[in-house]
């Protein structure tokens, strides 16, 4: 029988709250309780750029990262403005590495970057092409003009005449009458896309609306797109966050069915794209621009030897959190194997280790193995029999043979991908267990 699952405390209130339901400001400062350690594993913690855009003090450099290159080929020469679809296994560390682009230095030279989540613009469970690219539009024209910069009139002229079009299409569909159209372009963008996020039917008829002509929208954008690069002799740069964690067939819609479309705009773009679209036949279409953030490596497939690079990565990770006093090194050591080189999955080792241990004080190596069988748990609960020896099978090969089936283990972080010069997986450390399970 799996570990009964113990009630997972909470650390003092003053530690994550307020008391206005109102986070606290991040200081990115190291732990030296487990109550701040708990704060520092939260799950999706931005890792945002310092102000002067210098890396965030929690920020890991990761070997053999392949967002080097996708930085040294954004800045290469370019006859059209580049688009490239980013894509991990999830907690690989792909918002926190957009970020990094955001801000880095040589990518400001040449680019007005923008970075955002999709999930701020639009529902990503309910997502269109069109929603996408209406949040491009709106999110350039919102942030550069936010900035402080100017909109020539011709254009201010031009996206009125677009968004008066929009307007007589909400004036003949009652459903549409309460979207707030006041105060401006900025206003107009960013209350439509509110509409578009909150309420299905509006959703609807708007994107109905787009589909009569996709050209004028992607137009608007490349206006905006011309201001921006002639005002400040740089290109956009929009790094979307979030779409990855649309359906695959959502994905498989958007960019492969809509690929044309969804390159056209006038700027750069990368996407964040599901990494379940790296395991359709339909990856052709996007191969040549697409960019697979692994996890961090800490074995040799051949060998079966622990990488050393992998495992400080990893630790250092860690250890940049929260005190080591707090840990004990064997414990630490514990929760890097059963991560499985995974940045959201050590956090979350180690969250769930903080719980047992918040009475002690010091996380030991049986707080983490208590953390690994809750996390055992959960999967024990949704695997099936079939699942369950495609794992089996995958453990013993380091491959998939059956990439269609694969795809809802790897969603899921049953299966875990790396690369070593080719790409490889094996399954997450933390349920090996349960493959020899009757």
């Amino acid at each position: 029988m799996p570990p009964s699952r113990k009630p997972r405390a909470k650390p003092p209130d003053h530690h994550i709250s307020n008391g206005s339901h109102m986070s606290l400001p991040m200081a990115y400062e190291r732990a030296d309780d487990l109550g701040h350690a708990w704060l520092n594993f939260e799950l999706d913690l931005p890792l945002e750029a310092q102000p002067d855009g210098g890396a965030n003090p929690f920020y890991v450099a990761r070997p053999n990262n392949p967002v080097e290159r996708l930085q040294d080929e954004l800045t290469s020469p370019f006859r059209l403005p580049p688009k490239y679809f980013l894509s991990g296994n999830r907690g690989s560390g792909k918002s926190n590495e957009l970020r990094r682009i955001a801000a880095s230095a040589s990518i400001r030279d040449r680019y007005w970057p923008m970075y955002f989540s999709i999930r701020d613009e639009t529902d990503v469970n309910n997502l269109d092409y069109k929603d996408v690219l209406l949040a491009v539009g709106g999110r350039m024209y919102r942030e550069y003009k936010s900035a402080g910069n100017k909109i020539p009139v011709s254009l201010e002229t031009e996206l009125d005449k677009w968004r008066g079009r929009v307007m007589e299409m909400i004036v003949r569909k009652p459903r549409l009458g309460e979207i707030e159209i006041d105060g401006g372009l900025a206003a107009f963008f960013a209350h439509l896309g509110l509409r578009i996020k909150l309420e299905p039917q509006t959703r609807q008829e708007l994107r109905q609306f787009i589909d009569q002509d996709v050209s004028q929208l992607v137009e608007v954008i490349n206006e905006i797109s011309m201001v921006i690069r002639r005002q400040t002799h740089r290109v956009p740069l929009l790094l979307i966050d979030d779409l990855d964690k649309a359906d695959p067939a959502t994905t498989k819609a958007i960019f492969y069915t809509r690929r044309e479309t969804m390159i056209a705009p006038d700027c750069a773009i990368v996407y964040s794209v599901s990494d379940a679209l790296f395991y359709m036949p339909e990856f052709e279409g996007i191969r040549d621009h697409a960019v697979f953030l692994p996890n961090v490596q800490l074995w040799d497939r051949r060998s079966q030897q622990y990488s050393l690079e992998g495992f400080e990565t990893m630790r250092s990770m860690a250890l940049m959190r929260m005190n080591p006093e707090l840990i004990a090194r064997e414990a630490l050591t514990q929760a890097v194997r059963n991560s499985g080189g995974s940045f959201r999955e050590l956090a979350r080792m180690l969250r769930f280790a903080i719980v047992h241990a918040h009475k002690e004080g010091k996380i030991s190596v049986q707080h983490v193995l208590d953390a690994a069988a809750e996390i055992r748990g959960e999967y024990r609960r949704v695997l099936t029999t079939e699942q369950r020896e495609l794992l089996r099978e995958a453990h013993r090969s380091n491959h998939v043979d059956q990439p269609a089936k694969a795809i809802p283990l790897m969603q899921m972080l049953a299966l875990m991908e790396y690369n070593d010069r080719e790409p490889w997986c094996d399954v997450h450390p933390a349920i090996i267990e349960l493959l020899s399970a009757a």
